[in-house]
């Protein structure tokens, strides 16, 4: 089984470890709705990116903190069809304290939220939409995760599912593994891998060469190119 030492991973939140698609979706419609603008152009640039951001972009008369309270506040209570992803649970359990983050783009009540109703630990590390001046596509919100976490970028893994969180994830000059729902960066080449949920992840401590975290289950394909 193909295996890779990393010093952390960085997950986004929503589409990785909590499916929250519907959810998100439904309420972006309904806030359309209310300001008569297209649902189809808001849902283009919304997802994985920070609220504030993606209403400065579709709304920008409107007052983008004013919407995020009310946005952000309703998808927080918004349960209905939100599933923790299978794998995800067992995933950062396996992972040792201080090697995982959570670098999302939502709010930190909508967050807490999330991984509460996922049943997934709050992390040590939990970077939210307050937490950053620039959010996802900017590279800023990953680089703080892996400074928190007291490691160097380019030896973290970033699991993403999002295209401005991809994007984010090239910015911080890693390496991207993409299939498919899943990319995982580390360094500077890109190759894709086969893993489409974290139940295809496999994690372990290692000691080897530092306290490192050992990634096994990721087959790896395709050629590698610079960026």
């Amino acid at each position: 089984m193909p295996s890779f030492a990393c010093s952390a991973i960085l997950f986004d939140l929503d589409g990785v470890l909590v499916d929250s698609t519907r959810c998100v979706e439904r309420q972006w419609r309904i806030w359309a709705a209310e300001h008569n603008l297209d649902p189809l152009r808001l849902l283009e640039v919304a997802h994985g990116r920070r609220t504030s951001e993606t209403i400065q972009i579709v709304a920008p008369h409107l007052n983008a903190q004013a919407e995020v309270d009310i946005v952000e506040s309703r998808e927080a209570e918004d349960t209905d069809g939100v599933l923790v992803m299978p794998g995800a649970q067992q995933l950062v359990r396996s992972i040792p304290d201080k090697h995982w983050a959570v670098v999302t783009s939502g709010t930190r009540l909508l967050a807490t939220a999330r991984l509460k109703l996922a049943e997934i630990p709050l992390p040590s590390v939990l970077v939210t939409a307050e937490d950053v001046t620039n959010g996802k596509p900017s590279p800023e919100p990953y680089e703080r995760g892996a400074r928190l976490l007291g490691a160097r970028i380019e030896d973290c893994v970033v699991i993403e599912d999002a295209p401005a969180g991809i994007e984010s994830a090239k910015k911080s000059r890693r390496a991207s593994y993409r299939t498919g729902e899943y990319v995982s960066s580390v360094g500077t080449a890109i190759c894709r891998c086969d893993c489409r949920k974290p139940d295809d992840i496999k994690c372990q401590g290692s000691r080897k060469n530092g306290n490192r975290v050992l990634i096994k289950g990721v087959a790896l394909s395709g050629s590698k190119t610079t960026n």
